[in-house]
């Protein structure tokens, strides 16, 4: 932090005689003008021997320019600070301290010149450094990374929304003011891509994130460093960017697999049996998903969508032929349908008639495991060759064969038909 005025005075052992000399120098500037304001910025420490200082409204006019503090220097005019002078700075609340004659003007502005320096150079170390941590996180541990390290080095918090002002990563996210109202003034201001403000006493940044827009990187401190948010918005911008193109090839191999399965292949890292589910966008689980002719499709046992029926590998094809009907029958789960179809008057009691209670309930479960016999027995607490005895009566039974698709898909209506 710059030198104070109490800092400086301890520093050169000047006499501090009233006013505020808690605040920072930011120069030193010597004059002898009545009136010096025009020449000022703000910040300075102005010293003087006193010819005009003693003017009506001279210490007023300092303190409406910004002046931080006056030494009036002792030994040549004044052998002592005028009292008026001493009361004056001290009504304005306007530092003063006395500068004797064996402390040069020089020396004070030697001085303030050297802790600028030093800070300065404070400040860009310290500014080096945050740039080779966040580098760090941004290499091992991505965007969330970034966010989080920069977080912790500017002690307070940190936060990356997404375009549509939802937080994505943050760092003490309970510390996180309400932004939307500054994020919308953002969203609307013809092309801002940042700003600045102070909200209850903390510096807070905003940053958007690329010309694309990706986010916005959001910033509190009580101590404003924005070369090191900067850095922190730079590797974000080059982060997200990396992490679009990961993201859209892994896009691209999670189609190409779910691809492979329609064709009957078989892709690692699948539970044995599962339904299809469309989604209205990607998951954030840890399930397989993909994009395929404009439907989000997760397969897995338990997922918020329209569902198939239970299949395993080598009938996700038809799994997702199931999931999109019952979609278009605005349905939940493939099962629903057969009571959402319209049959014709008596047609599932006709199907029946030839069947006998048993052989319809061993029907609906066999059906149910798509035909498949192991499963299906072990649900009815039979052998296989028994199940297969009663499949074989049930076909003669109707006639027909129930190898045929549409007769497995009349029974399936009918029996579910008959339990409503």
């Amino acid at each position: 932090m710059p030198i104070t005025v109490r800092e400086l005075a301890g520093k050169l052992a000047l006499p501090v005689l009233a006013g505020d000399v808690s605040k920072p120098v930011g120069w030193v500037h010597g004059t002898e003008l009545a009136d010096p304001t025009p020449f000022l910025e703000g910040g300075e420490l102005l010293l003087t021997t006193g010819l005009n200082a003693l003017r009506d409204g001279y210490v007023e006019r300092l303190v409406r320019a910004g002046v931080v503090g006056l030494g009036f220097g002792t030994g040549l005019g004044h052998d002592v600070v005028p009292p008026a002078l001493v009361q004056a700075a001290a009504e304005a609340g306007l530092g003063l301290v006395e500068v004797p004659r064996e402390v040069p003007f020089i020396a004070i502005s030697k001085a303030v010149s050297k802790a600028l320096a030093a800070d300065e150079y404070a400040a860009l170390t310290r500014t080096s450094e945050a740039q080779r941590a966040l580098t760090r996180a941004a290499v091992r541990t991505g965007v969330g990374g970034v966010v989080r390290r920069l977080g912790q080095w500017i002690d307070g918090w940190a936060v990356l929304l997404d375009a549509a002002g939802r937080p994505v990563h943050a760092h003490n996210p309970r510390l996180v003011p309400d932004l939307t109202a500054e994020l919308a003034r953002l969203k609307t201001a013809g092309g801002l891509a940042s700003a600045a403000f102070e909200l209850d006493g903390v510096h807070v940044f905003l940053q958007v994130l690329g010309s694309r827009a990706r986010g916005v990187l959001a910033v509190g401190t009580t101590r404003p460093e924005p070369g090191i948010v900067n850095t922190a918005a730079s590797l974000l911008v080059l982060a997200l960017a990396q992490h679009d193109s990961v993201d859209a090839a892994r896009r691209e191999l999670r189609a190409g697999q779910f691809r492979m399965l329609l064709a009957g292949l078989a892709v690692d890292g699948l539970p044995g049996r599962f339904r299809v589910f469309l989604a209205a966008e990607p998951p954030d689980d840890d399930v397989f998903w993909a994009e395929h002719d404009g439907d989000v499709v997760v397969l897995t046992d338990e997922f918020d969508g329209v569902a198939s029926s239970e299949v395993d590998q080598n009938d996700v094809a038809r799994g997702y032929r199931e999931a999109r009907q019952a979609r278009q029958a605005g349905v939940r789960t493939f099962e629903e349908l057969a009571g959402h179809l319209p049959l014709p008057d008596g047609f599932a009691d006709a199907l029946l008639k030839p069947l006998d209670a048993e052989t319809r309930a061993t029907l609906r479960v066999w059906l149910a495991h798509h035909g498949a016999w192991d499963p299906a027995a072990t649900e009815l607490g039979v052998h296989r060759h028994t199940l297969r005895n009663r499949v074989r009566k049930a076909e003669q039974a109707l006639n027909r064969s129930l190898d045929s698709p549409g007769l497995r898909a009349e029974l399936w209506l009918a029996l579910h038909r008959e339990g409503q």
